[in-house]
């Protein structure tokens, strides 16, 4: 999830960091792991919730901030927005879970405003990354259909929409998956493994200054 390049100059500043894309998306798969079995009603006792909570903070938020962070101080700005804004909501889905394996049930307005301004910035971001990569837009337009679904399902109260909300966590985690491999496996051989279509969308050349 790099930024678009820059030209090499003299001086050029060096990242800080190596990159921590991987990081990130490994952490987001374990983390969509730990929520299949409740998500397709599998497990749904306070043992499940509980042991999904910690997964959710460890490697769902915690490696999330980490690849944020990092991605930020290599000047990776949407990358890095990404990933540490994302750990925020991963750190939610903690409190959630832990909150409902003690059986406290979080308020259900206040959910449904925050996740139409999810939908809201995840539909932003799915066009911004449409200029880097047709999978990364897959990816970003995966989470997109998982909280148009969370919204419906609680404005309808049907649960028609659980299985669309489970099936696409388990594509969310398939597509991070194999982007982390992509970027590990290919630098690693020098050569695409793992291939990754490019840009959805052309972007425009520099804006001349006047």
């Amino acid at each position: 999830m790099q930024d678009t390049p820059t030209p090499a100059v003299a001086h050029a500043p060096v990242n800080l960091f190596a990159e921590p894309t991987p990081l990130g998306l490994l952490g987001l798969a374990v983390g969509c792991a730990a929520l299949i079995p409740i998500a397709f009603g599998w497990s749904l006792t306070p043992a499940a919730f509980r042991t999904a909570a910690f997964y959710c903070l460890y490697f769902g938020a915690g490696c999330q901030f980490i690849a944020g962070i990092m991605s930020l101080a290599n000047k990776n700005l949407l990358g890095g927005t990404l990933f540490t804004t994302f750990a925020f909501n991963w750190l939610m889905n903690y409190q959630t879970l832990a909150g409902l394996a003690e059986g406290r049930l979080p308020d259900p307005h206040i959910i449904l405003s925050v996740d139409v301004i999810f939908l809201v910035i995840f539909v932003v971001l799915t066009y911004a990354f449409g200029f880097f990569s047709k999978l990364l837009f897959a990816f970003l337009l995966d989470i997109v259909v998982l909280f148009a679904c969370r919204i419906l399902k609680e404005l309808t109260h049907a649960p028609v929409f659980a299985l669309p909300i489970a099936l696409a966590t388990v594509v969310l985690a398939g597509i991070a998956l194999y982007l982390a491999f992509a970027i590990l496996v290919n630098s690693a051989a020098g050569r695409p493994v793992f291939p990754v279509p490019g840009p959805l969308f052309k972007a425009a050349g520099p804006v001349a200054a006047h």
